[in-house]
């Protein structure tokens, strides 16, 4: 048997087909952790994971990972790749097949021999890979906490936002720690205030 999934950013659409085409199974589910252990459950009951190779026009991501971990040949088309092999479903057939991922499980059941399977990644790219989310995780809530501060700034402490060119740098936020409050920094004398400046600079 072979699987189509079409990938969509918060659920998926998955089909099924035998090795004459014929439609096995057709289901719907959502880009979670819960939604991906659930669709892997229900293709487990229909054959080995070895044995179901899945397609899907994306070579990376939550989802692919789960895949490959849970034993799937995962075969990543290219859109234009599908997009060019689309004329083939055109006609009265086409009218009642389930959609991109029918036709995905379909390219797979007759190109399997032209495409390429995804190979499962070992622990130290994996381990990168974590990493690089981590890091992707951290530096999106830096720039979110930043704007942030930025915009709370610009309501009630403005002179300070256009002192520093980055307000997540340390002397900015030194300086918001030490004058919260515009009535906190009348204590600043010209010589503290040339310091800042410079520092900026």
């Amino acid at each position: 048997m072979y699987v189509g999934i079409d990938w969509a950013s918060r659920a998926h659409e998955l089909c099924v087909v035998d090795e004459k085409g014929a439609v096995v199974a057709r289901f719907g589910f959502a880009h979670s952790e819960r939604g991906i252990s659930e669709a892997l459950e229900r293709l487990a009951r229909l054959g080995s994971p070895a044995g179901l190779p899945v397609a899907i026009e994306r070579p990376d991501g939550l989802l692919v990972e789960r895949l490959l971990e849970a034993g799937h040949p995962v075969v990543p088309i290219h859109p234009n790749a599908f997009h060019a092999a689309r004329p083939r479903w055109e006609g009265a057939g086409s009218k009642s097949d389930p959609g991109d991922a029918y036709r995905l499980a379909d390219l797979l059941r007759t190109d399997q021999h032209r495409l390429r399977p995804l190979r499962a990644l070992d622990s130290a790219t994996r381990e990168l890979q974590a990493l690089v989310r981590l890091r992707d995780d951290h530096l999106a809530a830096r720039i979110a906490a930043s704007n942030q501060l930025a915009a709370l700034l610009g309501q009630h402490w403005p002179g300070a936002a256009a002192i520093f060119g980055r307000l997540d740098s340390e002397i900015a936020l030194s300086f918001l720690e030490r004058y919260p409050t515009p009535e906190s920094a009348v204590r600043l004398g010209e010589a503290r205030q040339g310091r800042i400046s410079w520092a900026r600079a």
